[in-house]
């Protein structure tokens, strides 16, 4: 296995989080707004402002904005309260779960926060059902029940105990019945929730003004009084804009260039970089509809040629990792599946593998990748694949890209061959890293049955509460993944937060889902 060059770890401003540290600093409070909002850049835009319609890189807008009934105090690895006071499965079979509501709940506007709101919510998101949306995360629900004011039941057919995981994602975010449609998305470019946040302004894929919420009740930290979310195509000029000061925090698409230019020594006078450990991924995916790719002997030579360790040498420094299964390190059910059955990247071996399925010509591939979501490296990451593949003499590689937001209605179309996807999890559990991905209902849009993992493996390892005793059924999963090819991971990540000197509070900005709970950030000058 390939081991990471330690020399960046050797800064005195880097300061190290993990998503499994315990414990948890809840703190509300007030601070000084006389020297405006703190401003954060990101490459990551939200795609929609109704939670209904979204699984994807607008939970980090979300998250500030909307409230759940559970979600993660700084600190924690697994869901506590948040909207709610309490919940619990009531039962032993993990199929009836029982949250109890804060007492005096609002929406920012006002209106009263109830369990039927709560309802209201989660089955506005089955009944509008978008493609590639958040309903593929509640399979396991069969119905909500508003018991009384305070009170909400879920009662699921069959047994979750990852249901608690997926009621703290922010899809699950409660809405106000009374603005949120029940058949339709909201598309008016407003937002109305009970988030530590309220959006005050909004400027699609560039600007998001937030300020405090007063209704808000909650246990998030809210340590300025407003904050600005700036979105940026290109993380060159994200960074640029940090060192101009025109942002005071620069968080998910830094380069790995920009992450070493901040680290030196003369950029630390002015600059931090905070370092967390991340389950994030990314990976390659095979459409069926598309000839070459259905075939098992095509993607198997794609997954014998690549050379991880070069795309994590040459692309990105270092500052990633390959990553040889879905599930990432640091999660029960980790392994190296691809590393044990395809070993160092061979042509050879893949030529075999190919001739055997008795296919001798040269094969032709359609890469897609995002312009915007990951940062600018993509497109070098994407070039180095196709040097990879075609060095190999056996394929032959055409890139394509396009900006987020219509990149996703183009995979959940079906109308990419093979295109890249990134992950970061909406909770921090393996189940995550398998589920999304298969079914005739998933987040990629390309239906994958594997009916031995939806059918078998996954209804298994839900059934026990304590994650760490399913080690077993995710490793059976993941050799199903292998032999199949139709996701072949690439690498794993590390979060890199960049911010000014003067500002605190990034070390305990990311949840354990790597969002940014914007609320933590402050001036030092303010406390």
């Amino acid at each position: 296995m390939f081991n990471r060059n330690r020399c960046l770890r050797q800064v005195a401003a880097i300061a190290s989080i993990t998503s499994l540290m315990t414990g948890c600093g809840i703190l509300s409070s007030d601070s000084s707004e006389d020297e405006g909002p703190v401003v954060v850049g990101t490459t990551s835009a939200p795609s929609t402002l109704d939670p209904a319609a979204s699984w994807d890189s607008s939970w980090e807008l979300f998250r500030n904005i909307y409230q759940t009934l559970l979600s993660y105090p700084y600190g924690a690895s697994t869901p506590e309260p948040d909207a709610a006071e309490n919940c619990e499965f009531t039962d032993n079979s993990n199929k009836t779960y029982r949250c109890e509501l804060r007492e005096g709940l609002k929406f920012s506007n006002g209106d009263p926060l109830d369990a039927k709101a709560v309802k209201y919510s989660i089955d506005r998101i089955r009944d509008i059902d978008v493609e590639g949306g958040p309903a593929g995360l509640l399979g396991s629900l069969d119905r909500v029940q508003a018991l009384n004011d305070r009170e909400v039941v879920f009662h699921l057919n069959k047994p979750d105990a990852t249901f608690p995981f997926v009621l703290a994602t922010p899809a699950m975010s409660i809405v106000d019945p009374d603005s949120y449609p029940a058949d339709k998305v909201r598309e008016d470019g407003k937002v109305l929730g009970s988030g530590p946040y309220s959006l005050q302004s909004y400027d699609e894929g560039k600007k998001a003004e937030l300020v405090r919420n007063d209704n808000y009740n909650g246990y998030a930290e809210r340590k300025s009084g407003a904050v600005t979310i700036r979105y940026f195509q290109d993380s060159g000029d994200m960074v640029s804009a940090l060192r101009e000061h025109q942002l005071d925090v620069a968080f998910r698409g830094i380069t790995a260039d920009d992450i070493l230019a901040l680290q030196t020594r003369e950029s630390q006078k002015e600059f931090q970089v905070v370092e967390s450990a991340s389950t994030q991924i990314s990976y390659l995916v095979f459409n069926p509809k598309d000839p070459w790719a259905a075939k098992p002997a095509v993607r198997k030579a794609v997954a014998q040629v690549l050379d991880r360790p070069a795309i994590a040498h040459k692309v990105y420094q270092d500052t990633v990792e390959p990553l040889y299964s879905m599930v990432p390190k640091g999660l029960t059910g980790h392994t190296t599946g691809f590393f044990d059955d395809f070993g160092q990247p061979s042509n050879s071996k893949a030529k075999q593998i190919l001739a055997d399925d008795g296919i001798t010509e040269t094969v032709p591939l359609t890469l897609w990748f995002t312009t915007d979501r990951y940062g600018s490296e993509t497109k070098a990451e994407f070039e180095e694949i196709k040097k990879q593949l075609e060095g190999s003499g056996l394929f032959k590689v055409t890139l394509k890209s396009r900006p987020w937001k219509t990149y996703v209605q183009g995979y959940l179309e079906g109308e990419y061959p093979v295109f890249g996807r990134g992950w970061s999890p909406d909770f921090p559990d393996a189940d995550n890293f398998i589920a999304p991905f298969v079914g005739d209902k998933n987040a990629l849009g390309t239906p994958y049955p594997a009916p031995e993992i939806t059918g078998k493996l996954l209804p298994r390892s839900r059934q026990e509460s304590d994650r760490a005793n399913v080690e077993k059924e995710f490793e059976e999963a993941q050799k199903i993944l292998v032999e199949d090819a139709r996701l072949i991971p690439l690498w794993q990540g590390r979060q890199y937060v960049a911010a000014n000197n003067d500002i605190a509070g990034a070390e305990r900005a990311l949840d354990p889902s790597t969002i940014m709970t914007v609320g933590t950030l402050y001036r030092k000058t303010s406390w």
